[in-house]
């Protein structure tokens, strides 16, 4: 395998206007979806109920947090010069979301370089007074992989699509990527910036063989203990909670996600 990398943007912080998501949608009966497009070279189209609501959907691309209503959507991805969803390279997908459920869809690589798709629920419950949680997720195509902060590992073995979570004092702390076992960065070092009460979440997406590797980073805010906040030095990080089992491999359906959320958006402007 190559591993020379070209880490594109190093950082990337999945959000609307690159800012920070709130914790929960700001309507109960809502729910609160981000998506990552990690699949290098492939472009898409979304329809949902048959009818084109994301056209060319290109690699890199960040979308969200959307807060959509709960509730069930048929979508189709199709190539992005279809005509229309009769001929759909993955579905029709039935797909289902939550109230009051906050999510992070993944259109990734799987570890054998294939394109596939994992859906997060991402954890939005207050972390102590203080303190800040940190969840890094492999969803690139490479083997397993250990997590470097300052150069010493804190995720120990994280295969794709798994993930791991940690509590932590705010701060800023050096983070790389290396294959496991090792200390030598396949993606990094890169200065991550962890806020008091809030989550950051790292993905490790693209290809290691192609030399595309990189990082994106999503922080939710808003999940502050009483009090509000304490002040906190240089980041302390706690024993990792390895929860590989979270990452539920759905196929293109996390894509379709973001079509029915751009749907219920037109229904409803078409309304007003």
């Amino acid at each position: 395998m190559r591993r020379s990398l070209y880490t594109v943007g190093a950082v990337l912080v999945v959000g609307a206007a690159a800012g920070a998501a709130p914790a929960t949608a700001a309507d109960p009966s809502q729910a609160s979806l981000s998506v990552l497009h990690g699949v290098p070279d492939l472009t898409v189209d979304v329809y949902v109920n048959g009818a084109l609501t994301l056209d060319n959907f290109t690699p890199g691309t960040l979308a969200g947090p959307l807060s959509l209503p709960a509730g069930s959507y048929q979508l189709a991805i199709t190539a992005a010069d279809a005509t229309d969803a009769s001929a759909p390279v993955i579905g029709p997908v039935d797909v289902t979301l939550a109230a009051g459920g906050n999510y992070t869809a993944t259109a990734n690589l799987d570890a054998a370089g294939a394109p596939t798709a994992n859906f997060y629920t991402n954890d939005v419950s207050a972390v102590e007074a203080g303190k800040s949680r940190l969840t890094v997720r492999h969803v690139a195509a490479a083997p397993a992989v250990d997590v470097l902060a300052g150069g010493t590992p804190i995720v120990p073995n994280l295969s794709n699509p798994g993930e791991a979570t940690l509590t932590t004092d705010p701060g800023t702390v050096s983070a790389a990527v290396a294959a496991a076992g090792t200390t030598q960065p396949v993606i990094g070092p890169a200065d991550l910036t962890l806020g008091e009460g809030t989550s950051t979440i790292v993905y490790a997406w693209g290809s290691l063989e192609a030399g595309n590797l990189a990082l994106a980073t999503q922080v939710i805010e808003g999940v502050h203990s009483s009090p509000g906040a304490v002040p906190g030095g240089q980041s302390g990080l706690a024993a990792a909670t390895d929860d590989t089992g979270a990452a539920v491999g759905i196929g293109a359906g996390v894509l379709a996600l973001l079509g029915g959320a751009v749907a219920v958006s037109r229904r409803r402007a078409a309304r007003a």
